[in-house]
């Protein structure tokens, strides 16, 4: 896996066997090798990386005051010869806590636990990026509509046609409601034979149906168990 990340520490020696340890046994971008606190806030101030390795004992700041003072989101590997801050380090973002000196059969699995970390980071981030992205183009008469997913409140269908609906406008579709089920994913769900809904948008449900904006939709039976299975999942 490729992964940026740099070394915050004052001992050149520790600095010298992680970046080995690093180059030897990942496909990692080691960016720079700090080795006091000053210098990594300057670097960090103008460049990102995925994680630092970040010693605790240091002159001027230690690891855990330079911790405090980076952004929240920052993914932290201790290192340090004392195991007393083991505790405190899980106030922050800390992927792992490596002992001095540091082994390679230790490093190996920080390396197995750091690279798990990113990956179950990875679908959260795509998710994250299609539920702003994710888009369609719909043709309503004569003039072809670009209609983000996210905007969506519900879908009506008709007799000819499919009614979009979104907190601004209604938009005329000629499909069949379960041509447009078959494209759609969560948070759209059918509810009825004549509704498809945004489960996002919904204010209550009450009884057997749902209020959205200003919209009463009936839940059907031949739906609702579907529906309500997902509804249930959300509830506290």
């Amino acid at each position: 896996m490729n992964l940026n990340c740099i070394i915050i520490d004052d001992e050149p020696d520790a600095v010298n066997l992680l970046e080995l340890l690093i180059r030897q046994s990942t496909a990692w971008t080691l960016k720079a090798k700090c080795y006091d606190a000053l210098e990594a806030l300057t670097f960090l101030k103008n460049n990102q990386v995925d994680f630092i390795f970040l010693d605790i004992n240091m002159p001027q700041l230690t690891g855990m005051e330079l911790a405090a003072l980076l952004p929240d989101r920052t993914k932290i590997v201790f290192t340090t010869a004392y195991s007393e801050y083991a505790f405190e380090s899980y106030a922050f973002q800390t992927i792992d806590y490596l002992l001095k000196p540091i082994t390679l059969k230790r490093f190996l699995a920080a390396v197995q636990k750091i690279e798990k970390f990113f990956l179950k980071q990875e679908p959260q981030q795509l998710q994250n990026m299609e539920s702003v992205q994710d888009c369609f183009f719909v043709k309503s008469g004569k003039v072809i509509r670009k209609i983000v997913l996210r905007d969506i409140l519900y879908f009506e269908g008709e007799r000819d046609y499919v009614s979009l609906v979104t907190k601004d406008e209604k938009i005329l579709i000629y499909r069949r409601l379960k041509d447009i089920e078959a494209q759609l994913k969560l948070p759209f769900l059918r509810v009825h034979n004549s509704y498809i809904i945004n489960y996002e948008k919904l204010n209550k449900i009450e009884e057997n149906h749902i209020y959205i904006a200003d919209k009463r939709i009936p839940v059907s039976e031949k739906f609702r168990d579907g529906f309500m299975e997902i509804i249930n999942q959300k509830k506290f």
